[in-house]
């Protein structure tokens, strides 16, 4: 795996070219959604912003990331060094709350790009908190993403938007529970790239408490 991803979500592209991409992009989604279980008293998950509540005000930093994403992306066993490719769908939805629900899976390909086994699975929320939005300000927009991982972990993510399409978060807190995978602090960056993409990065900090490639990953919008 390249330290760095061809498509890496850096910021330096137009936040403009990226909210045009994905409005064209939605034309061929837009009319999908999660499944939704009948007969609940609450206001129904969806993955749709143009189905279901309305999004809350507080999350509008995080509006492009709504939606069922889907593809590929290349990993680094933290413990072979071994590089690997998996495919991986991410479920972002909300209910009209101040939170936005995650929900990621992964699994293993084969040498033939066919699927392998199960890899990876992580559940959590992300919130927003803070004034006005400007980076640098006093007030400035605080990301948070809390995740609980199959593997054993929660891990608690603060960052913030780099502009209206990209998104930067550090590790705070990293829990390990007695039978959790051994594993250091982990940066992450998001972002909208050409074609409407979702990509990011993930590293890891390794055995030699350097931050090393764990997982990068591009995934095209398949509802929202």
């Amino acid at each position: 795996m390249s330290e760095r991803a061809a498509d890496e979500p850096d910021g330096t592209r137009s936040a403009n070219d990226a909210i045009a991409e994905a409005a064209e992009k939605f034309a061929s989604t837009s009319g999908r959604n999660v499944p939704i279980l009948p007969d609940l008293p609450h206001p129904e998950d969806t993955a749709n912003l143009r189905l279901g509540p309305d999004l809350n005000p507080a999350l509008l930093a995080l509006l492009p990331l709504v939606g069922v994403w889907r593809g590929n992306g290349e990993g680094r066993d933290p413990e072979t060094g071994v590089e690997y490719a998996f495919g991986q769908q991410i479920v972002v939805t909300h209910d009209g709350g101040a939170y936005l629900g995650w929900e990621s899976r992964s699994w293993r390909l084969d040498s033939d790009g066919n699927y392998a086994h199960p890899d990876l699975r992580e559940v959590g929320f992300w919130r927003v908190s803070g004034g006005d939005g400007e980076k640098g300000s006093e007030n400035e927009e605080v990301l948070e993403l809390l995740l609980t991982h199959s593997t054993g972990l929660v891990e608690l993510y603060y960052g913030h938007a780099l502009n209206q399409s990209s998104w930067e978060l550090a590790t705070d807190v990293v829990i390990r529970s007695t039978s959790g995978a051994l594993v250091g602090g982990a940066k992450r960056l998001y972002g909208i790239v050409e074609g409407a993409d979702l990509a990011y990065v993930e590293e890891r900090i390794g055995a030699d408490g350097e931050l090393a490639p764990r997982l990068s990953a591009r995934l095209t919008r398949y509802i929202g």
